[in-house]
């Protein structure tokens, strides 16, 4: 009992969705059709991006561009730009959950050395909103961009396009919040010597190949059965240890919600009632549904009841704003605040919120002038 219970503390919107896959298994009962529901396509792809991120990741390539660029940073002001968007930049290639997990540790570190410890929380939830807004312009920003993507069917230029608008104004939200960081013009200084952060320089030329092949299978150039061939193989013989530390948790999560949408898509009763509150409400909808469930189950659900997947796309991704839960993403950042900072855990929650609602209402504000 014990150990369900640790499952579902840690593993929470995976449980939600074999509990809502095993429930719609009792209306529909399970078949070969089964198969069908799955998209194998964006859980190949899917996997292949988060091995290969956690390969360029263990070889401390995002560290090492980190370190270079504090390197040239000569007081607060510059070294909060740099820390800030340096999320928001790097999760548009390397999703907003790595460039969390490598950059908010590496914050901590640089701001512990330069003693500016007062700042952790402004610029960790800064972080934290520049990634999940940072992600949300290309198609492997984030799981929910992959698999919308995939079913959207339109050219990058298209997708990017769509975002754009909101991407530019947070930029320049950010830089404002930014304009605030007290004592910007206070000097800094990044103390330490370069370590050999890469330890595996010779495994980095390996991802990188594998990483051009990736986005070639994103594109549809290249099939993504292909890739995750070549991902697994050459992962395994160089250094296979990488394989088994992605999220599993993640993908049996997309794994529920598609048998979960495809029973109830199958109910032709329930598929009507649930696809007359999405359609016309997609962007309502999908910010509302994230605040309680995270934005990517929100986009695997609605997307079995609605074909306006441009007006999904911007409500899952502005959605990501709101509740810590919002965005797992976000989740990351509060974990390894919380670890280090447990006693002013309460005040990291209260300015991520006040700062997240700001960001939404905002972009919400923008949806309507532009739509």
């Amino acid at each position: 009992m014990k150990k369900f219970i640790e499952l579902v503390r840690k593993e929470t919107v995976l449980v939600i969705a074999w509990v809502l896959a095993i429930i719609s298994a009792f209306f529909v009962k399970p078949n070969i059709k089964y198969i069908d529901y799955i998209d194998f396509r964006t859980l190949g792809i899917l996997w292949s991006l988060m091995v290969i991120m956690e390969g360029l990741s263990c070889n401390g390539l995002f560290e090492k561009i980190g370190y270079k660029l504090l390197k040239k940073t000569k007081n607060v002001w510059q070294l909060s730009i740099t820390l800030v968007f340096i999320c928001f930049f790097s999760s548009m290639l390397i999703t907003n959950d790595v460039a969390l997990i490598t950059f908010v540790p590496f914050t901590m570190m640089i701001l512990g050395k330069c003693e500016k410890q007062n700042l952790l929380i402004p610029i960790i939830v800064l972080q934290t909103i520049a990634a999940n807004l940072g992600s949300m312009l290309t198609p492997i920003g984030n799981p929910q961009n992959l698999y919308l993507y995939g079913l959207w069917g339109v050219n990058i230029f298209t997708f990017i396009k769509t975002i754009l608008p909101y991407s530019i104004v947070s930029f320049f939200l950010l830089l404002l919040f930014l304009f605030f960081i007290k004592d910007k013009k206070s000097k800094i200084v990044v103390d330490g010597k370069e370590n050999d952060i890469i330890q595996y320089k010779g495994n980095l030329f390996f991802y990188v190949i594998l990483f051009v092949i990736a986005l070639g299978t994103v594109f549809k150039l290249i099939p993504y059965y292909i890739l995750i061939f070549l991902v697994f193989i050459v992962v395994f013989f160089i250094q296979r240890n990488v394989l088994y530390k992605i999220d599993y948790a993640l993908l049996f999560t997309f794994i529920g919600f598609f048998i979960f949408t495809g029973n109830i898509g199958s109910l032709p009763i329930a598929n009507k009632y649930l696809a007359s509150i999405v359609i016309g409400n997609e962007i309502g909808i999908g910010v509302l549904a994230s605040q309680v469930i995270s934005n990517v189950p929100s986009a695997l659900l609605l997307s079995g009841f609605t074909t306006n997947y441009k007006g999904l796309l911007i409500g899952v991704n502005v959605g990501g704003l709101g509740t810590l839960i919002a965005s797992m993403a976000s989740l990351i950042s509060y974990k390894l605040y919380a670890h280090n900072n447990n006693s002013t855990k309460g005040k990291y929650l209260l300015y991520f919120t006040v700062v997240n609602i700001v960001f939404l209402v905002v972009l919400l504000i923008l949806n309507t002038i532009i739509n």
